[in-house]
């Protein structure tokens, strides 16, 4: 299995990472509710928590 032999220095590693942060984040539209929301996150609608079209906690206050 190979591994380095020395250690990469933190910026070398953040400047291989600062492409990601160009990308706007994946959004989805839930096919019950219609709302916007994060790909793979659980989002509020009318106070209770939906993930998938399926409501998941009621009366979940977000914090």
């Amino acid at each position: 299995m190979a591994h380095p032999k020395r250690r990469h220095s933190s910026t070398r590693r953040d400047k291989r990472r600062t492409h990601d942060a160009l990308r706007g984040k994946a959004l989805s539209t839930d096919p019950t509710t219609g709302e916007v929301h994060l790909m793979h996150r659980a989002h509020v609608f009318e106070g209770n928590l939906v993930y998938k079209g399926k409501v998941v906690v009621e009366g979940y206050k977000q914090v």
